[in-house]
């Protein structure tokens, strides 16, 4: 298990144990935030997830196969089971049960803790269909792909850097470049 694994069991449990009524979706919200504000910020992701462009707004691909297969690494099924459940207009939605109700914050660095802490706080009572909302306001990196590639498609963190962004766009490429050569 590398540390990026760890770091997403670990933001599954925080989110889970910290936020209200986080399911499926809720927890796909929070992990973009996480990870493309992080990347505006310090020039990589917090998970290495790549995003997708999905009705709901944007989507951990990875993850998404993971949840739709049933299909999770040992560790994950160690730290927490997934049930699907069915309301009385046959939708259905997928709970996220912990069996550690502890998240471990050493594998986060410091800037990675803060902001896990602040996606928290801003969407601690959010319920997942305001966030959706959020996702889908214009000129987010959501917005931006689904008028220019469409649904389904990969969103380009780069799209995220806007004039709040602290390091050049190079500097932002180089740190980004080294994650994915490096696995994360």
């Amino acid at each position: 298990m590398n540390i990026t694994e760890q770091k997403i069991i670990n933001a599954i449990i925080y989110f889970v144990k910290n936020t209200k009524d986080c399911k499926k979706t809720k927890l796909f919200k929070l992990f973009y935030y996480l990870d493309f504000i992080h990347f505006k910020r310090y020039g990589l992701s917090v998970t290495g997830y790549d995003y997708i462009t999905m009705p709901y707004g944007p989507v951990p691909s990875k993850l998404l196969d993971q949840f739709e297969k049933k299909e999770f690494p040992e560790e994950f099924k160690k730290n927490f089971s997934v049930e699907k459940i069915t309301d009385d207009d046959d939708k259905y939605s997928f709970q996220i049960l912990l069996k550690n109700k502890k998240a471990d914050l050493e594998w986060f660095t410091p800037n990675e803790l803060s902001l896990l802490k602040e996606v928290v706080e801003i969407f601690k009572e959010a319920p997942a269909k305001d966030i959706v909302e959020a996702t889908h306001f214009r000129n987010t990196s959501w917005d931006k792909t689904v008028k220019t590639k469409g649904m389904g498609k990969q969103i380009d963190y780069f799209l995220a850097l806007d004039e709040e962004s602290t390091l050049t766009k190079e500097k932002i490429e180089e740190r980004f470049r080294l994650q994915k050569e490096l696995g994360g």
